[in-house]
């Protein structure tokens, strides 16, 4: 897994790239309680708003980490939007995208980097 530092983590998978955010990401959230997610076929580009995160407390926008096509979203996070409270790594990742350049995937710092970053 590669992460930002935004907190945003990202993970290759079936051609793709599986986009979520980290434990410490969500923990300066907050309680989720809504997620604005693109829609499948929407083209993104790197450093675009793409994903609105509500908590009790604020709004929070994230950016594309990559340029390329979202080819699947978390539908489940429509009706769960906790999912990312619960599980950032695992059933609450936001966004799968076909990439357009995986070379920007070499921007990004590995997880003893990311360890490092946040410590």
């Amino acid at each position: 897994m590669k992460y930002t530092e935004e907190h945003l983590w990202l993970r290759e998978e079936d051609d793709a790239i599986l986009i979520g955010i980290s434990e410490p990401g969500i923990e300066e959230i907050g309680e989720v309680i809504f997620v604005d997610l693109p829609e499948v076929g929407q083209t993104v580009t790197k450093d675009e708003e793409i994903i609105v995160i509500e908590s009790s407390d604020s709004a929070t926008d994230l950016l594309a980490p990559i340029d390329g096509e979202v080819v699947e979203v978390n539908e489940n996070l429509a009706d769960t939007p906790g999912l990312l409270n619960e599980d950032p790594i695992g059933a609450g990742w936001f966004i799968k995208i076909e990439a357009s350049d995986p070379s920007q995937l070499d921007d990004y710092i590995d997880e003893a980097g990311y360890r490092k970053f946040i410590a």
